[in-house]
């Protein structure tokens, strides 16, 4: 790793003059990603701004049919949430999938989707349950957000404050993870929301988290493991690398549909 300066913000106001008053300056989440790319050297910020300890980044809340969870909630507390696990068991079981214990003890829902890695589990859930990211400058909905791999519509100074998830009649995610780093290879989110069914994909799209319309469409109508398995998406929209073709990633996706579909009910 190259020298850098640790900086702990104590505010929103703060994380942003220490951010600005750096030379080239990054905020610090969980540091699941950003502490192990500077280990490689593949980044070498001068300064890195911790936002954990932001009292207004912290808590999860469950009220009139929403679930707001602030953006330094680790995976292990939305994991651990009983408030979240009588309403959403969907959202707290795809918490407790992400990587290991200490990945699930220090990383935060809020640096999962500022990173937005086309294999992180939190993308699905966001775009299929039509969650609100509100942020230091305003709010997005999840397709304004994700602009492309790791790429988002945050400024380099704004920061994710909580997310707003609408609690759907019912939803369901079915991952096929990489056994070593428990990634997801392919993950499908389920949910069927107050404005019909939605179908989320994430670890197998070129240019990341993706809907499946025309899944929607047969769930609109059957809402049914049937419905999906005989969708196919095309192999031209995935990924194709070392762990799994794009043709195999394809036929992933509508295997994972039918089982989120079916752990819906």
């Amino acid at each position: 790793m190259y020298a850098t300066n640790y900086q702990r913000a104590t505010s929103l106001d703060d994380a942003v003059a220490k951010l600005n008053a750096a030379e080239d300056g990054k905020f610090l989440g969980g540091g699941q990603t950003l502490l192990a790319t500077m280990k490689q050297r593949l980044a070498a910020p001068s300064a890195v701004v911790d936002l954990t300890k932001i009292p207004e980044l912290k808590g999860i809340g469950v009220d009139g049919g929403t679930i707001t969870i602030g953006a330094a909630t680790t995976h292990a507390a939305v994991a651990g949430s009983k408030e979240i696990a009588a309403v959403l068991p969907a959202l707290t079981g795809l918490a407790g999938s992400i990587g290991d214990p200490a990945v699930r003890n220090m990383g935060t829902i809020g640096g999962s989707l500022a990173n937005n890695d086309p294999a992180a589990d939190y993308p699905a859930a966001v775009m299929a349950l039509n969650a609100t990211i509100h942020t230091s400058k305003g709010s997005y909905s999840p397709e304004e957000f994700f602009t492309g791999l790791f790429e988002t519509a945050l400024d380099e100074d704004e920061i994710i404050t909580k997310v707003v998830f609408p609690v759907p009649q019912k939803a369901g995610y079915e991952k096929f993870r990489n056994p070593a780093s428990r990634y997801a290879l392919c993950a499908v989110f389920a949910a069927l929301t107050s404005d019909g069914p939605r179908i989320a994909v994430t670890g197998s799209g070129n240019e990341g988290v993706f809907r499946v319309s025309e899944m929607e469409s047969a769930l609109g109508s059957n809402w049914s493991a049937d419905a999906v398995t005989g969708v196919t998406v095309s192999p031209d929209q995935m990924l194709s690398d070392m762990h799994g073709s794009a043709e195999y990633r394809a036929s992933l996706v509508s295997v994972l549909a039918g089982r989120a579909v079916k752990k819906a009910g």
